[in-house]
């Protein structure tokens, strides 16, 4: 279509109104829910102006943007008003290259809100930069009189192109800041990525500003930006854009575990929920001079968390709050009116009562919190917190009680946290598999060779399991002597032993002497003095399946299967496995 074409169609467009809005959800991660909608404008599905980029920039070639933008917030403002959201935002686009154009009328906002019946507080201007806009006098000026109405602000694709986001996001200090979605797409992938989307955070926890991650698409994105901190969301993965805005996110789309594959390493470690304490909260809106007042009487309340809705939305220390409080002369008379959320410094990080205190010690590491304190959570609901102190005083314990356990050979996990991790996993109910490695014609070797080849088969048994389970995969132990246990907690658990005794059957030949591997073995005496030849040492595994364990009662239940499958596996020459099925037949296998 033509130029004039092109602008024929778009002021008949404009002037019968003939645009659609799209609400798209934007989404909190720590209140898992949806806190707003971003309006976004179509045209007709058969103009050739259906696009917004084509839309927007005709309308700017024609200098018809001003009109445009006012068509698009009416639109936006009267199709919301019908919904009834309450407690919802909604996000309006703005052009800055509007607020230059002598078209620009102050006040037209306020009045579609008006007459709509819409407030302020309702709604937050949300400024798309899609040209270099170089006039900050003139921003900031708008910027303070939306707010002065009670608009909030956000700032819209930080990093799309043009290097003037940065100070817009300094002068204007807006409430949101929206990271461009070339950051987030694959950001799991790029290290580049995440590095500079974990200065973004870094930047809006110093400036007390929201983050929103735009585009996130896959589970892999939103499990980075959550792990990164990142406080709220919008992306196809929770919702694409509607005309009738969605009410509710599902729920399974916030349970994607940041660790749950770990979590099964982690199982001997004791859930965070132990060293968690209750501290009765306070809401977010209760006034600064209220809770100045609740510390003045209570001079051992060192943290308050402020929770709404059983929503912990953050936490204010005792310390840090007198010292900003106080950092001027004028400091509760300035700021003893205002609600104690704006002393938030960023959102704490939410941990589910049941996660491993060592995981939680990862999960901060990963990412870069500097808080004191973390929230605890059950279901998503509040329950109390636990400082960082105590969690590294607690980490501290369970390496000392681990380091008293461990074999002195191979350091690996003894009898006793390998049978407390096998009883969680039967308490929590959670599908394993149970291997009980052991070596074939050890002793022998070792009367031959001696106590420390001995040692080195033993410790290649060791490197062998590590080498063939990663720890998503299960845990290792060692018991004592040549025996081994593992803990299979993937669904892989037969393949897994399978190729542990390949792999050990191709490594086992550097112990011994050419003369030995050609034979085939070693001549030694027996247990009564008699020369024998004993083939070259091998594993035999009892297993146990996870339709047998699930039936136990306790460790001891599991072991004295896995023993009496070992049994059987040894009655096989090389290195072999038997399977304990409980209502399956019992499987030998050689390899």
């Amino acid at each position: 279509m033509s130029a004039l074409g092109l602008q024929y169609e778009l002021l008949s467009i404009l002037k019968h109104k003939k645009l659609t809005p799209y609400f798209q959800p934007i989404v909190s991660l720590t209140q898992n829910k949806i806190i707003g909608y971003e309006a976004l404008i179509r045209a007709p599905s058969d103009s050739s102006l259906h696009n917004p980029q084509n839309l927007f920039q005709i309308a700017d070639q024609h200098e018809l943007l001003t009109q445009l933008d006012y068509v698009c917030r009416e639109i936006s403002i009267s199709h919301y008003a019908r919904f009834n959201l309450d407690s919802k935002l909604l996000f309006i686009n703005v052009s800055p290259q509007v607020l230059m154009r002598p078209q620009f009328k102050s006040g037209e906002t306020l009045r579609y809100l008006e007459q709509f019946g819409l407030n302020p507080q309702d709604v937050v201007i949300e400024l798309t930069e899609h040209k270099p806009f170089d006039d900050y006098e003139l921003m900031c000026e708008a910027v303070i009189h939306y707010r002065s109405m009670g608009f909030e602000i956000a700032l819209d694709d930080l990093g799309a192109g043009y290097s003037s986001s940065l100070r817009l996001w300094s002068e204007l200090s807006p409430e949101y800041i929206k990271i461009d979605q070339h950051f987030i797409q694959e950001l799991q992938n790029d290290s580049l990525k995440l590095n500079l989307v974990r200065s973004i955070q870094g930047i809006a926890n110093a400036l007390h500003c929201n983050v929103i991650a735009e585009g996130v698409e896959t589970e892999d994105e939103f499990k980075m930006i959550n792990t990164l901190g990142i406080s709220h969301a919008q992306g196809y993965y929770f919702a694409r854009p509607a005309a009738i805005p969605l009410a509710k996110i599902d729920a399974a789309l916030f349970s994607a575990d940041k660790f749950s594959e770990e979590k099964k390493f982690w199982l001997n470690s004791a859930p965070v929920k132990m060293i968690s304490q209750f501290i009765e909260p306070i809401s977010a809106e209760m006034p600064i001079n209220e809770v100045m007042t609740l510390f003045q009487k209570h001079n051992d309340l060192t943290v308050l968390p402020l929770v709404d809705d059983d929503i912990a939305i953050g936490i204010i220390f005792r310390d840090i709050f007198l010292s900003k409080l106080f950092s001027s002369r004028y400091g509760m008379d300035l700021h003893g009116r205002k609600a104690i959320k704006t002393f938030i410094d960023q959102i704490p990080l939410s941990i589910d009562c049941n996660t491993p205190i060592e995981l939680v010690s990862k999960q901060l590491t990963s990412t870069q919190h500097s808080e004191q304190a973390l929230i605890i959570t059950r279901d998503n609901k509040y329950i109390g917190i636990v400082t960082v102190l105590s969690l590294l005083e607690a980490i501290t314990q369970q390496q000392i009680d681990n380091a008293k356990h461990a074999n002195p050979l191979t350091l690996l996990p003894g009898s006793v946290p390998m049978n407390a991790e096998v009883n969680q996993l039967l308490a929590s109910k959670t599908p394993f598999g149970f291997g009980y490695f052991d070596l074939d014609n050890f002793k022998p070797f070792n009367d031959i060779y001696g106590y420390s080849a001995g040692d080195d088969i033993i410790k290649a048994v060791a490197t062998t399991l590590a080498q063939c389970l990663p720890p998503e995969s299960g845990r290792i132990g060692h018991i004592g002597g040549d025996d081994f246990i593992v803990i299979f907690t993937g669904d892989d658990w037969l393949e897994r032993c399978r190729k542990i005794l390949a792999t050990f059957e191709q490594q086992v030949h550097k112990y011994y002497t050419p003369l030995d591997i050609e034979a085939g073995g070693i001549w030694a005496e027996n247990r009564t003095g008699e020369k024998c030849f004993f083939p070259m040492t091998s594993l035999s595994v009892g297993l146990v399946s996870p339709e047998t364990t699930c039936n136990c009662q306790s460790h001891v239940d599991v072991a004295d299967l896995a023993s009496e499958a070992k049994k059987l596996a040894k009655k096989t020459e090389g290195n072999s496995y038997f399977v304990n099925h409980r209502h399956h037949p019992q499987i030998l296998e050689k390899i």
